[in-house]
């Protein structure tokens, strides 16, 4: 485990921009099987209260695949499958590797809670944007996909910030 704070920072910040990358430019299986590897990694070097955070990772995992899936029906987003039945496996992954940031690199935001209702709605949808130049997702309707995205993230991102800091202290 790494000692100093801004290390581990680092670190779980390189790691979720690897893990993001890996799972849009290899959706199929490597994407997601990297990011166990960086979820192991992140564990053994970043992570302070293993558990804890194993924790609310998983519910964070599974509330951004159920959001990601209800926009997957709505056709606010494709991935050009034509299934929605269930959240793309790189998906889950991206939410799984992107809430161990919470506690640690993107842990500044929930400093002041008003950041939160700021960036969300701004960094939400333009990852799903940056992933339709890559070519993994299609936001259909570009504009209201963005707005619908918007509003999700306003919504799921201080909720999972009050969740961390309500069942999960530990963590803060």
């Amino acid at each position: 485990m790494i000692t100093s704070e801004t290390y581990r920072n680092i670190l779980n910040f390189l790691l979720f921009q690897i893990g993001w990358f890996s799972c849009v430019v290899y959706p199929d299986l490597l994407g997601p099987l990297l990011v166990l590897g960086i979820l192991f990694v992140h564990f053994i070097f970043v992570s302070q209260n293993r558990f804890t955070e194993l924790q609310f990772i998983g519910l964070g995992t599974v509330v951004g695949a159920v959001l990601d899936g209800l926009w997957f029906r709505l056709g606010i987003l494709d991935d050009g499958t034509g299934a929605v039945l269930i959240t793309p496996p790189w998906l889950v992954a991206i939410w799984a590797v992107f809430m161990t940031t919470l506690s640690h690199s993107l842990n500044w935001i929930s400093r002041r809670v008003w950041l939160a209702f700021v960036f969300a709605p701004i960094a939400g949808p333009f990852t799903y944007w940056s992933a339709t130049k890559i070519g993994v997702v299609e936001l259909p309707a570009l504009i209201p996909s963005l707005i619908a995205l918007a509003l999700g993230w306003l919504v799921v991102f201080p909720l999972l910030l009050f969740a961390r800091k309500s069942l999960y202290p530990e963590l803060t």
